[in-house]
C-alpha cells in the first residue's frame, strides 16, 4: 500500500530526487522514508516509515517502539525488531538492526499503519528489562515512558507478575514499584 504522505527511495521518486527535494525543503526524513515538510508527524507516519524493514513478519520494539508512540523525538540509531509470526526468518537482516528471534505474542502488539508495534506496556517492560543489561544504566527512555503515561506502570507490574520466568523480572518489578511510589 502506498501512503500519500510517505515517500520511499525507488518507489514514486528515486533516492536522488528525494535528496534534492530534502535540500529544497520540500520533504523531511522520517525513519527510513521521507514525508512532506508541512505534514504533521504522527505515530502512523512513524510506523509506516519503517514498513520497508519490518514487512508483515517483524514488529517494532524497544526504543524504536517508544519513538513510534511519540515518547522519543528522534528515532534510535539502530532499530529494534522482533519476529511476530510463527515462521522463522531465512534471510539475514541489515546489520544496523537489533533483531530478536522470539515470537512476539499477539496480545503484546498493536497494528499501526499496517505495521506491528509493541504496546506501550510491553514497550516499557522491554526497555526496562534491557536497561538492566546496560553498563551505562541510563534510565532516560524508561523515565520518558513513565512520564508519558504514568498509568502504564501498574499495567507493566501486572504484565511482569503474569509473565512467568523472564530475565531481569525481579529488578524490573523493584524499579517499577519504586517509581509507582514516587509518582503518587
Amino acid at each position: 500500500m502506498t501512503w500519500p504522505f510517505l515517500y520511499y527511495a525507488g518507489d514514486r521518486l528515486s533516492g536522488a530526487e528525494l535528496m534534492a527535494a530534502r535540500l529544497d525543503g520540500d520533504v523531511v526524513e522520517i525513519g527510513d522514508a521521507f514525508m512532506p515538510a508541512d505534514a504533521v508527524e504522527t505515530r502512523e507516519l512513524r510506523a509506516g516509515s519503517l514498513r520497508p524493514i519490518t514487512g508483515s513478519h517483524l514488529a517494532i520494539t524497544h526504543e524504536s517502539a517508544a519513538w513510534v508512540h511519540g515518547v522519543l523525538n528522534e528515532p534510535p540509531a539502530r532499530h529494534s525488531l522482533q519476529r511476530c509470526v510463527a515462521a522463522r526468518r531465512h534471510r539475514l537482516l541489515d546489520g544496523g538492526i537489533r533483531y530478536r528471534d522470539l515470537c512476539l505474542p499477539e496480545r503484546d502488539g498493536l497494528r499501526i499503519a499496517g505495521v506491528v508495534v509493541t504496546t506501550p506496556v510491553r514497550t516499557l517492560v522491554d526497555v526496562l528489562r534491557d536497561r538492566v543489561l546496560r553498563d551505562d544504566d541510563d534510565p532516560a527512555v524508561v523515565e520518558a515512558l513513565i512520564r508519558w503515561r504514568p498509568q502504564i506502570v501498574p499495567a507493566a507490574i501486572a504484565w511482569l507478575d503474569e509473565a512467568g520466568p523472564v530475565p531481569f523480572k525481579r529488578a524490573s518489578l523493584s524499579y517499577l514499584r519504586r517509581s509507582l511510589v514516587t509518582t503518587r
